[in-house]
C-alpha cells in the first residue's frame, strides 16, 4: 500500500469523545503508515465553551450549572470511559478551563512536525492528570514532554482557524469528526477499522 492522504480532525480538546476519536485515528494512522502510505494530519480547533475562564473550575461544578446536579453526579461517578481503548479518564480530575491555548499549541506543535504527539498529549493532560491546560506553566511544561517549542505568538493564526471553522458550517453536533480527502465524514466515534479504511480507500 503506498499514496499520501490527509486527514481533517475537528475537535475540542475538553470533549472527552474527541480524546477518544483521536485515540483510534492515530493507530489506525499509525497501521497505514507502516503498511507504506502517508498521511498528514490536520487540526480543526472547535471550542464547545469559548466563555470559559481560564482559571479552571472543576468539572463538576461546569456540569452542575449547565446539566443539573444529577447529571453531574452520573459524569463524576463514570470510571470506565474509554477503557476498551486504553485510557484512563477520571472525570473528578478535570480542570474545566478554555481551550484556546491549547488549540493554539496545538497549530504551533502542527507546524513544528509534531502535533499529533502534542493533540495527545494534551488530551491525556486534561482527562487524566487533571491540570489546567490553560495555565501558562502547564502548557510550557507539556511543550517540551512533546519536543515542542512553544511561542507567544500564533493568537491571530488561531482565531482565524476558528473562523474558518465556524464558515464551513460545523457545529457542536459535528464535534468530533474526521474528514479524509476523498473519503467519507466520519462524525462521532467510529472503531479504529473505520479510520484505517478511510485512510487506505
Amino acid at each position: 500500500m503506498n499514496g499520501g492522504r490527509r486527514a481533517e480532525l475537528l475537535l475540542d480538546i475538553a470533549c472527552v469523545q474527541s480524546y477518544l476519536v483521536l485515540t483510534r485515528y492515530l493507530r489506525a494512522a499509525e497501521r497505514f503508515r507502516a503498511e507504506g502510505g502517508t498521511v498528514e494530519t490536520v487540526f480543526l480547533p472547535f471550542r464547545f465553551r469559548p466563555e470559559a475562564a481560564p482559571e479552571g473550575e472543576p468539572l463538576f461544578a461546569t456540569h452542575m450549572r449547565d446539566r443539573g446536579e444529577a447529571a453531574a453526579r452520573e459524569i463524576q461517578a463514570t470510571t470506565d470511559f474509554g477503557a476498551a481503548d486504553g485510557l484512563r479518564v477520571d472525570f473528578t480530575r478535570v480542570v474545566s478551563t478554555n481551550t484556546f491555548f491549547a488549540h493554539r499549541l496545538v497549530a504551533q506543535a502542527a507546524a513544528q512536525g509534531r502535533g499529533e504527539v502534542m493533540a495527545e498529549r494534551l488530551f491525556r493532560a486534561y482527562f487524566t492528570d487533571g491540570v489546567n491546560v490553560a495555565d501558562p506553566a502547564v502548557l510550557t511544561r507539556l511543550a517540551a514532554e512533546a519536543g515542542v517549542t512553544p511561542r507567544e505568538d500564533g493568537t491571530a493564526d488561531l482565531l482565524r482557524a476558528l473562523e474558518r471553522v465556524r464558515e464551513r458550517g460545523f457545529t457542536p453536533a459535528d464535534v468530533p469528526a474526521v474528514l479524509v480527502d476523498g473519503g467519507p465524514t466520519l462524525t462521532g466515534d467510529h472503531p479504529e477499522e473505520a479510520y484505517h479504511r478511510a485512510l487506505a480507500a
